[in-house]
């Protein structure tokens, strides 16, 4: 049986898959580039595995209290050695993104203390985090206040409100990487390490925190090379490469990590406590196919861009634009159409491909929000997904991928969708 064969069985029609051809044709050079970018990043992955002497003996599960846990303390160095920090915390007690941000936030600000956002409003889920939106124990509860400089108009840092904004009482800034739900662009590492010196220069002692999310393997450079006292994110998003089940990471000065592993335990106990439960191979292998992963999910992004641009929907960001993170909005312009748009990523799962998503509430955010997800790993987003909350300009949020042809053929499917019901035309 064929390839197209297979295809319109999975309900792909000949057309639309040929108008994903023809768009494929123009963006080799583009693929290559990030073919040798994953190069780079797997040799730097391989090389600090190697540094740091893992064995077969790592991956020996331990329970309890997880005391002498060498596989894990040894899977820290690897992240360290590659993110090239004093130190890392890699947990499985840490589980998702939101969580390893507010483990960073609540070690490192005491009351009377204030936080910064550079960047304008962080994303929505942090949002109750820092008490933007009341929660009972968020960081305003504690007495932490907050302060944020918008971006300008062109998505660029206002760095005049920066200085403004920054004081005696400023001691954490954080930079979020990635757009989020806003359809600003992502910034580059050397954006950031721009954003980074300003605000050293402005206040030498202030720490900042970088959310990494979706944005590791990306570039040759972490937010960690250049002047992040702290770089987060998430194992279930880039760098677990798919196989990690649960976690977060927290590369970073030893100062800063050393007070984080205090948050999440328990002081006195920092980082000699947390078992592994057995999910260190997962971690480790995760981890050391992830530069790949991303690689796969980078040339999804791209093919999207190209696709849709064409066709006459706005993305951010647009098809020409470097690459930021592994996120790809479009802005589709009605509910009706984000609902065929995530349908076709559904279709496309190899996991309750017959389900079909329908908007509902979801806990930390102010809307509803639709989301396609059939995947291994639940609300893994470095699998192939989509998913965006229901308001203008009814932009959804494309991203992942295990492999680049299963993020292929889940964006065809969603034109598919789009086409079938009037709301895209080839």
């Amino acid at each position: 049986m064929d390839l197209l064969t297979i295809y319109e069985q999975m309900g792909l029609s000949r057309e639309v898959y040929s108008r994903g051809e023809a768009v494929l044709e123009r963006l080799a050079d583009r693929f290559r580039a990030i073919d040798q970018t994953a190069e780079a990043n797997q040799a730097k992955v391989l090389l600090s595995m190697q540094k740091n002497r893992v064995g077969a003996n790592h991956f020996a599960a331990t329970t309890g209290y997880g005391y002498d846990d060498d596989g894990r303390e040894r899977l820290e160095k690897v992240y360290a050695g590659v993110f090239h920090t004093e130190a890392a915390l890699v947990r499985p007690q840490i589980t998702c993104g939101t969580h390893a941000l507010t483990v960073a936030l609540g070690a490192n600000l005491l009351p009377g203390d204030e936080l910064l956002s550079p960047v304008g409003l962080p994303y929505d889920t942090l949002q109750e985090v820092i008490g933007i939106r009341p929660s009972p124990c968020s960081l305003a509860e504690y007495g932490v206040t907050y302060r944020q400089a918008d971006l300008l108009p062109d998505g660029t840092f206002d760095y005049a409100a920066i200085r403004a904004a920054i004081h005696e009482k400023t001691r954490l800034i954080t930079i979020q990487r990635s757009k989020g739900y806003a359809t600003r662009p992502s910034f580059s590492v050397r954006q950031i390490g721009e954003l980074i010196a300003f605000c050293k220069a402005v206040k030498p002692d202030v720490k900042i925190m970088v959310d990494n999310c979706y944005g590791e393997f990306v570039d040759l450079l972490e937010p960690s090379d250049v002047g992040a006292d702290m770089t987060v994110g998430s194992l279930i998003k880039n760098p677990g490469g798919g196989l990690a089940p649960i976690g977060g990471y927290i590369c970073g000065t030893r100062e800063c990590v050393d007070r984080c592993a205090y948050r999440l335990s328990a002081p006195g106990l920092g980082q000699e406590v947390g078992a592994n439960l057995g999910i260190l191979p997962a971690f480790y292998q995760g981890f050391f196919l992830a530069p790949t992963v991303v690689a796969g999910a980078l040339k999804g992004a791209i093919f999207a861009a190209n696709l849709y641009e064409e066709l006459g929907f706005r993305c951010i960001p647009a098809a020409a634009e470097p690459r930021n993170d592994i996120i790809q909005a479009v802005e589709l312009g009605s509910e009706a159409a984000m609902r065929a748009f995530c349908s076709g990523i559904q279709a496309a799962a190899p996991v309750d491909s017959f389900a079909a998503p329908v908007p509902g509430d979801m806990p930390g955010y102010d809307s509803q929000v639709i989301m396609a997800a059939g995947t291994f790993v639940q609300g893994s987003s470095i699998e192939l997904s989509a998913d965006g909350p229901i308001r203008p300009p009814y932009a959804v949020y494309f991203q992942g991928g295990l492999t680049w042809q299963h993020a292929k053929l889940g964006i065809l499917l969603s034109l598919q969708k789009m086409t079938d019901g009037g709301l895209a035309a080839l």
